[in-house]
């Protein structure tokens, strides 16, 4: 059970050293009371404890100004006569601020250039379908049209043909005529193929 103990208190204090390094500046301390272990940043009551890790002075500068505190960060480096470490800190945190920013503000841009793009090719995309429907309703209506005049056109039918049987012949009064000297070729029996005429407005004459 104490190893247990002194393990989780180990791994308290490897996670608080590691924080140093992200959550700023700051004296990492071990103090003891009762039998109990605890990791702080200030000194242990009592000034009894073990130091574990010293902030230095650009650590302290440094986190002062990540945390909008530049009065404290100055007046920090003036009670230690470190002007050109302040200014040299504070110029490093304006240009990251700047960079940070130049960031933003690209990926802003970046964002927009993306935006516009999609804009302009679902434009493009709604611009050829209408296109591909314009296409297909003038095809459509040039077939219709083509359709109407076939309709509207006049229907010719060739007038039919009709067949006259020959005139009726009285072969008894043929054969009393014999010695007549009609030379008339007599009257054929083949029929006789008449066509019809047609006529305005759609009639037909035979």
């Amino acid at each position: 059970m104490k190893s247990l103990t002194m393990g989780i208190r180990f791994s308290a204090a490897a996670l608080l050293l590691a924080a140093v390094g992200t959550a700023g500046a700051q004296n990492i301390y071990k103090c003891t009371q009762g039998g109990q272990v605890a990791y702080t940043d200030h000194p242990c009551p009592g000034g009894n404890g073990e130091l574990l890790h010293q902030a230095d002075d650009t650590e302290v500068i440094d986190r002062y100004l990540r945390l909008g505190q530049d009065d404290l960060a100055k007046r920090y480096a003036d009670s230690r006569h470190l002007e050109t470490l302040y200014q040299q800190r504070l110029d490093a945190r304006q240009q990251a601020l700047d960079d940070k920013a130049q960031r933003q503000a690209d990926e802003a841009y970046a964002a927009e250039q993306r935006a516009e793009e999609t804009r302009q090719q679902t434009l493009a995309d709604q611009a050829a379908e209408r296109d591909r429907l314009q296409a297909e309703n003038e095809a459509l209506r040039q077939q219709n049209d083509a359709y109407q005049d076939q309709l509207n056109q006049p229907v010719y039918n060739a007038p039919p043909a009709y067949w006259v049987a020959p005139p009726y012949r009285n072969r008894h009064r043929d054969r009393d005529h014999d010695g007549d000297h009609d030379h008339r070729p007599p009257p054929s029996d083949e029929p006789v193929f008449h066509p019809c005429k047609q006529l305005a407005g759609g009639r037909t004459q035979c």
